[in-house]
């Protein structure tokens, strides 16, 4: 069976060769998309508190906002979030999946980081025809002094960073006359070089590529029955680009210059068009989690990807490696770490999907097992910081021996009654030693630095 990188464990001149030929990771303070400043749930800072006091973290300010489960972005002394707002004497359906046109707008917001001061906010006219309906769904990305946004209807925004001033916008039902998925539209973009990639949906263009500056399409590529809710990812693979796009048929590689297709690997229906997680990558090898299919490893060292291991069984209780809802696992040093479908924290080996151990005192309060139980995963040095559905942010280092627990705080409370409980199923941003979180009510900053 091969075995996936463990890079705490190379040969000395092995280590030394990949530090040379390796791009140098310089410390980035800003949290500027989704899953941090290299889209890989990393936090590179150092100076950050070794656990928290009985009153937990600071709060320096927090901000009264609309509902939504996009998670924020920091960048430039700036955090960018999204909201959405009811029209006056309207409320969200009792039945989350009902899905009647229900008025109201989403807005875009800017506020200064140093004190949360609201310094612009763009809104439009945005009735709801999807199912949880509490706001929009993506984390907006911050780029060469623009912020795109895309909100759980299809409106894609490029806007001045600094002044909020629209520089573009389009839509993706008018535009590529395409329905709202179940869910929204979630994908949460991607920012190459002056390229925006975005899942759209349709015949040739469940993926996207916009050009920043202009919103202009460059080019359109693949066809699915529905484009699903995975982020588009970059990743080398032998030494080439490849942009990854996973929807519920298939996983697709593809030249991020043109769309030329790559490779496809055809997969078994992926129920309810759940391909939600972010893909996550380890040497060669590529990793994927849905919540009722399952876990899927392939190797991708040639045109045609092999499978090295997959769930065989397609089931949200009866689980074998790891059936993650929307949360993206971890994978370090041959491991994977992440929240399966019913709350479970797992640890697997990587090479084989052999479960090491789960636990779910990461997600429940009480420790039994709960529908779409959550908790987002972000590592910093050895321990890792988990943001669960009930507002608590955990320290704990995980390891293929166990999960130690070091410290845990309340941060939010869950204010989101769409699962039959209140959550809070927003990812939230680690920027200059502090987090920043949100539920359907507010937005706050609290910092994590050492001694304070």
């Amino acid at each position: 069976m091969t075995t996936l990188l463990r890079s705490r464990h190379l040969p000395a001149t092995l280590g030394l060769l990949l530090f040379l030929t390796t791009p140098s990771r310089t410390r980035a303070d800003d949290w500027p998309q989704w899953l941090g400043p290299h889209r890989d749930g990393v936090w590179c800072e150092t100076g950050i508190l070794e656990s928290f006091t009985a009153s937990g973290p600071p709060v320096r300010w927090r901000v009264p906002i609309g509902g939504g489960f996009a998670g924020p972005a920091v960048a430039k002394g700036r955090v960018f979030v999204t909201d959405r707002q009811l029209s006056p004497g309207t409320a969200n359906p009792a039945n989350p999946f009902d899905r009647g046109k229900i008025p109201g707008r989403e807005r875009v917001l800017c506020l200064r980081e140093r004190d949360g001061k609201v310094l612009w906010t763009y809104a439009y006219d945005c009735p709801y025809d999807l199912s949880y309906p509490s706001g929009p769904r993506t984390t907006p990305v911050v780029s060469h002094g623009r912020v795109y946004t895309l909100g759980a209807t299809g409106r894609l925004l490029g806007l001045d960073a600094k002044t909020g001033a629209r520089l573009w916008s389009r839509d993706f039902k008018q535009d590529f006359g395409v329905e709202t998925p179940m869910w929204g539209f979630a994908a949460n973009p991607l920012v190459d070089g002056h390229t925006l990639f975005c899942l759209v949906g349709g015949p040739g263009s469940t993926v996207v590529a916009f050009d920043t500056e202009t919103g202009r399409e460059r080019w359109r590529a693949l066809t699915a029955k529905e484009p699903g809710y995975c982020p588009p990812m970059i990743y080398t693979f032998a030494g080439k680009r490849e942009l990854i796009i996973w929807d519920p048929e298939s996983v697709n590689a593809l030249d991020p210059d043109t769309g030329k297709v790559y490779w496809t690997y055809p997969l078994t229906p992926v129920r309810a068009g759940m391909t939600i997680p972010t893909p996550r990558q380890s040497g060669d090898f590529l990793f994927l989690t849905s919540f009722y299919n399952g876990s899927l490893m392939l190797r991708v060292d040639s045109d045609q990807p092999a499978l090295v291991w997959q769930s065989k069984k397609i089931s949200e209780m009866n689980t074998d490696g790891l059936h993650s809802v929307f949360s993206t696992p971890a994978m370090e040093d041959g491991f994977l770490y992440g929240t399966c479908s019913y709350g479970q924290l797992r640890c697997l080996k990587a090479d084989t999907g052999e479960r090491l151990w789960e636990t779910m005192a990461a997600t429940t309060h009480d420790g039994k097992p709960i529908r779409w139980g959550n908790a987002f995963i972000v590592r910093n040095g050895d321990r890792y910081f988990l943001f669960n559905e009930k507002g608590d942010l955990i320290l704990a280092r995980l390891t293929p021996q166990g999960y130690h627990e070091i410290s845990r705080a309340h941060l939010l409370d869950p204010t989101n009654p769409d699962p039959g409980r209140p959550v809070v199923w927003s990812h939230p941003a680690f920027a200059n030693r502090c987090v920043f979180a949100r539920n359907d009510r507010e937005i706050l900053r609290a910092s994590l630095a050492a001694g304070r």
